[in-house]
């Protein structure tokens, strides 16, 4: 839809963007948003990354119980939710604590637990979608059984970010190559996927650009990827990156805009971490994400969920759709990208 040079002059245009961006405008500005109702469960919050910005990682770990996360998972039956997103650090088996406590519960590894509540959940009646940083293509093949899909942030596709002085200095699972190939893997394996990009982390245009045309080229080869998250950063108390600058509305807006008119996909910005998500989708996002009634945004606990029916109150302003989805999108289900344990539950939730 625009070439890799009008990308880089969009990203890094000044007030000129608006003019330049205007005969996109029938493209970018989105009539119909949908959003996921889901449960947000913290399975455990060690991680062997040590991310400048992250708050959620935790050097005194706790790992979820069985009864904690099928109450959890109740719960959100009993308020119609129909996804169970699944997240924790990535490898927090390298965690003596947490391996310990994974024996007790009669597991080795974090993904043999993950794959029985997955399972479960699916019993209940709720899709899971899991974000496990990277595992191994194993493991990966079989968490797909009891997954409806799942996902990885790219973040930044550029190295120079791993290196000293920067935010993934010290996080070997932010390698991009490690990512790349772990995206590429969950293409290879047919399972819908998530991946995205953070904004605001010293990255610069053309490494915005250079990650984007990744994900592009992935999904151009696989067609898996069926959402973009575009999220900016938000400093957390406590952390390295405490004192650094949030990206400003505007490069929000510019990102946003190129990743809809370089991306085949959708393309979702998360309302709870930003209030105007409204001129988001006036410039190309038309997914919100999952949205909770009942548990917090545990990675972001600072940035409350908007009422869903705020929401609706909103798209009504701009005379949009707000439409409640799946955690695997339409297109997915036609093409019959889930296990049989999954579909059954698809078939049930999907009407």
């Amino acid at each position: 839809m625009i070439t890799k040079k009008e990308a880089l002059e969009l990203l890094k245009s000044d007030i000129s963007f608006f003019k330049k961006i205007s005969e996109f405008s029938e493209i970018l500005a989105q009539r119909e948003v949908s959003y996921s109702k889901n449960v947000f469960i913290p399975l455990t919050n060690a991680c062997r990354n040590r991310c400048g910005y992250c708050y959620f990682r935790s050097d005194s770990p706790k790992i979820m119980s069985r009864e904690e996360v099928l109450r959890t998972v109740m719960l959100g039956k009993k308020f119609n939710c129909k996804e169970a997103l699944f997240t924790f650090g990535e490898k927090p088996e390298t965690n003596e604590k947490i391996k310990k406590t994974l024996k007790t519960f009669g597991y080795d590894s974090i993904v043999d637990y993950l794959y029985d509540l997955c399972e479960e959940s699916l019993k209940i009646g709720l899709l899971p979608h899991t974000n496990a940083g990277v595992i191994e293509f194993s493991e990966l093949k079989m968490l797909r059984e009891v997954n409806a899909s799942m996902g990885l942030m790219l973040e930044n596709a550029s190295t120079r970010l791993c290196k000293n002085g920067m935010p993934h200095e010290k996080s070997p699972g932010k390698n991009p190559k490690v990512r790349i190939r772990f995206i590429r893997w969950a293409g290879r394996l047919k399972i819908p996927f998530t991946t995205g990009l953070l904004i605001g982390i010293g990255e610069n245009y053309e490494e915005i650009l250079g990650s984007l045309l990744v994900i592009k080229r992935l999904h151009e080869k696989y067609g898996h990827i069926q959402e973009v998250i575009i999220q900016n950063f938000k400093p957390k108390k406590g952390t390295p990156m405490q004192d650094h600058r949030e990206p400003s509305m505007f490069k929000m807006i510019k990102v946003v805009a190129v990743a809809r008119l370089l991306l085949n996909t959708n393309i979702q910005v998360p309302p709870n971490l930003n209030r105007y998500w409204q001129m988001f989708i006036a410039y190309g996002a038309n997914d919100l994400g999952g949205i909770s009634p009942v548990t917090k945004d545990y990675i972001n606990p600072e940035s409350p969920w908007p009422e869903i029916n705020e929401l609706k109150v909103l798209a009504r302003e701009m005379n949009i759709k707000l439409k409640e989805r799946l955690p695997i999108y339409p297109e997915f289900i036609e093409k019959g990208w889930f296990s049989e344990k999954v579909g059954s539950v698809v078939e049930k939730l999907r009407w």
